[in-house]
């Protein structure tokens, strides 16, 4: 990424800061309504359902979830893992090199799970590897806003999956599910230049930290490969055909790959709704999540339709802030932050360190960056 040109970095960086900031606006836009049917959503707030950012059970508007937080330890994993690979000298060969790349981001996850069970950060006691960096440090952070089982039950196992050629069959670790914490985590994977099919296998690789089923892996290198074309300028649905064409190389990608279709030929029939949207599934699993933030980004792909994307993409009886925090990130990959949706970004929980985290995401892919001491520590 050296060697790209001063408007290729401008255009790359907003559409960084647009998937992290948009994927937080769609994950707040969510979080009020997540476990409402769409009817009671209507109910509360009228037929067109969420119209904007609600306060949520405490009254405070614009908070995010564990969607979010997971995103950000994410990319800060991988600018971990790529400063540890640049000071090994195997540069971003370091993703592969016998799981380092797993093992950092699992250390963020257990970050995060900090952040789940304690009020505020641990102290860091001693050499440990964990209890280190800037982000833990963030105060906003320590907050429980229902965290997947999966997650938090994976993490407890110290399974550190080691990258392999084959994909497929069940992880060692909640070897049956398949829940859409492995999604709604994995933006990422496709935010720093690496192939597609790279992002794909990486994504893939690090949901098996604490979910089995292959089709949880499955939708997370793919939503990540998605993101990855989306980067490079792709439409939306040439990313998502293309990232179809990558699951068809693995055995047991059938269920990811239909939910990727039966979005895009949704989108191809008329008028969004949400009765189409929730038609796609509740969300709570990962391919279904998937599916419908495609569709909603998919049936609304102008520029100008961010804000009624995202709505589309909560006002369903299901997981509203994983489906809002996974199209949040898709339309911001495609359009940057310029088209996020103001008046929402501004009322948005963390929107200041999201910003940043984005930022520094790609100084590290852009080049040799000297960080503070203890920002990014290298394991």
């Amino acid at each position: 990424m050296n060697g790209t040109s001063w408007e290729d970095r401008t255009g790359r960086r907003a559409r960084v800061r647009g998937c992290l900031l948009g994927g937080a606006i769609g994950d707040a836009l969510g979080n009020p309504v997540e476990f409402l049917s769409l009817a009671g959503i209507r109910r509360a707030h009228g037929e067109h359902g969420v119209p904007g950012l609600l306060p949520d059970d405490e009254g405070v508007v614009g908070r995010v979830t564990d969607d979010t937080q997971m995103t950000l330890f994410t990319a800060e994993a991988l600018i971990r893992a790529h400063s540890l690979a640049m000071a090994k000298g195997s540069g971003q060969g370091g993703h592969h090199d016998g799981g380092a790349t797993a093992r950092t981001v699992r250390n963020a996850y257990l970050r995060w799970l900090d952040t789940q069970t304690h009020p505020a950060p641990p102290a860091r006691g001693g050499d440990d590897p964990v209890r280190t960096g800037w982000l833990r440090q963030q105060p906003w952070l320590y907050a429980r806003r229902a965290p997947g089982n999966a997650c938090l039950t994976g993490l407890a196992t110290g399974h550190v999956p080691e990258p392999a050629d084959r994909l497929g069959g069940h992880g060692p670790v909640n070897t049956g599910s398949k829940g859409c914490g492995t999604v709604m985590r994995s933006a990422p994977f496709g935010l720093v230049g690496l192939d597609p099919d790279e992002a794909f296998r990486l994504a893939y690789w690090c949901a098996q930290i604490t979910h089995g089923h292959p089709t949880g892996a499955y939708a997370a290198g793919a939503f990540a490969a998605i993101v990855a074309h989306l980067l490079e300028g792709d439409s939306t649905e040439g990313a998502v055909l293309r990232a179809m064409e990558l699951l068809r190389r693995h055995p047991g990608h059938e269920e990811t790959s239909t939910a990727l279709r039966a979005a895009l030929d949704l989108a191809a029939r008329g008028a969004p709704t949400g009765e189409k949207a929730e038609s796609l599934g509740a969300g709570w699993v990962a391919e279904e999540a998937l599916a419908i933030a495609v569709y909603a980004a998919l049936v609304l792909p102008g520029a100008d339709q961010v804000a009624e994307a995202l709505r589309l993409s909560v006002n369903h009886s299901g997981d509203s802030d994983s489906t809002g925090s996974v199209c949040g990130n898709l339309l911001g990959a495609r359009h940057g932050d310029v088209h996020l949706p103001a008046s929402w970004l501004v009322a948005t929980e963390g929107r200041a360190v999201i910003g940043e985290l984005a930022d520094d995401l790609c100084l590290e892919f852009e080049g040799t960056v000297a960080w503070p001491a203890g920002r990014y520590p290298a394991y």
